[in-house]
């Protein structure tokens, strides 16, 4: 175990917050609030434990993917306790286990908060809420890795740690060219949509908070209305984007260059619009006579759509008051999410096809004993290692989610309220039905259900294994003893 560079690299993360904190900083100045102190304080702390962490280099620049996902899963709790501290401190958010929750939900882009009126809330504090989803969408170890030189295939088992999907790839040889790019277009797509919502008529301050929010699929809103008090136009956007974000990244950098047959080729997006189409349109049917007029209710459901199934969160109406079917559709969303490589939550796409396309594989065997036929997938064959991997998951993830439920079942909440309270935390959702609705939020859950839920938020957005590594023994041993780990 490479403990020194886990160090250096938690260093250099922390670093890294500390000047995304003067960002609350400026807006505080702005705006002439007094909590910026707070913010510029924990800059300060934040700038000098990272300085404190990287002050002895690291002798050995090479890790492991076990060092990858130790340094993913440790950097997503060292930012989100740092991160709350000028919440906690300020008084706005008075209770420090309700301000972690709040800066682990930002940071994941899950979106579930404990602020009963966002309204009251500073310019600040909730510029630095939507700066949380920004980063935490493309992920801050990716922007490292675009600034920090690279080490080849050591910083490829960072990438594959923290980025979203059963399997993750270089566009171009160098992963810090990877990293680079990926950036630039996520960039690019927000302050396009900053510009769209501009001429909307939101001001400067809500497109930026809502692009922001919208880029890392998170949905924290500045509104206690989330964007229903937002004109047509700007909640078409949003929904647009909301899809967009959702989509394979690797999708874009192929258009951005030209390659375009390749890019319609890619069975997973084909998928995901398909299924938000096939979802528009029950949810539509199920609502346009409660609504108001075909527009509106065309509106709604895309936007609904969209946002429950990119995991942002945004709502437009009440989704909770709408019918049975429609509600399970929206569940059904839940649990899929967006696609490998996106900013979205949820299992993903790509995992949902492969485990379909593996079970009628099962079923033909059965039919035809001698046949030999692999899965494919994107008119490839699917290793059997990604199979397996796909099946693991899948596993683990239902484990973890059933545990989950029984542990906050013990507070004496309704099952409805229970069960999509945690996959909408586990898929960084946010919002869920009943007492976790998008009219509702999470502040009435005790302590113990809120530490549960911060684990599943943290464990669905590095896809589980980083977080569950940290509990390990061996990992465990490896902190404490002298002893290394045989790397293999």
């Amino acid at each position: 175990m490479n403990r020194a560079m886990i160090r250096n690299i938690l260093g250099s993360v922390l670093e890294i917050e500390a000047v995304l904190l003067l960002i609350p900083v400026l807006t505080a100045l702005f705006y002439g609030e007094n909590v910026g102190w707070y913010y510029l304080a924990t800059a300060f702390l934040c700038f000098l434990t990272g300085w404190l962490f990287r002050f002895r280099k690291a002798k050995d620049n090479v890790f492991y993917l076990k060092e990858g996902c130790v340094i993913t899963g440790l950097s997503w709790i060292l930012m989100s306790a740092f991160g709350c501290l000028p919440l906690f401190a300020s008084g706005e958010i008075p209770k420090f286990e309700d301000a972690l929750f709040e800066t682990i939900s930002g940071f994941t882009t899950t979106g579930a908060s404990i602020v009963p009126a966002v309204e009251e809330l500073s310019h600040a504090a909730l510029m630095w809420r939507s700066l949380t989803h920004w980063i935490g969408g493309m992920g801050v170890l990716v922007f490292l890795l675009a600034i920090m030189p690279s080490s080849g295939s050591s910083h490829m088992n960072i990438m594959r740690a923290e980025s979203p999907g059963p399997s993750v790839g270089k566009l171009v040889p160098k992963v810090r060219q990877t990293a680079k790019i990926l950036y630039l277009i996520y960039f690019g797509m927000t302050v396009l949509e900053v510009v769209l919502l501009l001429f909307g008529g939101m001001t400067f301050f809500e497109s930026v908070n809502t692009s922001l929010a919208t880029a890392g699929t998170g949905g924290f809103g500045i509104k206690n209305n989330s964007l229903l008090g937002f004109s047509a136009y700007d909640q078409w956007v949003v929904a647009v984007f909301m899809i967009l974000f959702g989509v394979n990244f690797n999708v874009y950098y192929l258009l951005l260059f030209g390659q375009i047959r390749k890019a319609l080729k890619c069975e997973e997006v084909r998928v995901y619009l398909g299924l938000i189409i096939a979802a528009v349109g029950i949810v539509f049917a199920n609502i346009v006579n409660t609504v108001g007029n075909t527009a509106d209710a065309l509106r709604h459901s895309v936007f609904t759509v969209g946002s429950i199934i990119s995991s942002t969160g945004f709502a437009t109406l009440d989704f909770n008051e709408w019918s049975a079917v429609a509600r399970t559709v929206l569940v059904t969303c839940m649990f899929i999410g967006a696609c490998a490589g996106s900013t979205g939550g949820g299992i993903k796409v790509s995992r949902i096809v492969i485990a379909i396309k593996t079970v009628f594989k099962e079923l033909n065997s059965y039919l035809h004993p001698k046949s030999v036929r692999k899965v494919r997938f994107e008119d490839k064959p699917v290793e059997h290692e990604v199979v397996r991997a796909v099946n693991v998951y899948l596993i683990t993830f239902f484990v973890l989610f059933t545990t989950s439920i029984i542990v906050v079942s013990f507070e004496g909440k309704d099952l409805v309220t229970n069960f999509t309270a945690v996959i909408a935390t586990m898929n960084n959702i946010g919002p869920g039905l009943n007492l976790v609705g998008p009219t509702q939020n999470f502040a009435h859950f005790n302590v113990l259900s809120k530490i549960v839920l911060m684990f599943d938020m943290l464990a669905g957005r590095l896809e589980l294994f980083p977080m569950l590594l940290l509990f390990h023994p061996g990992i465990i041993k490896a902190f404490f003893q002298k002893s290394t780990i045989k790397n293999t």
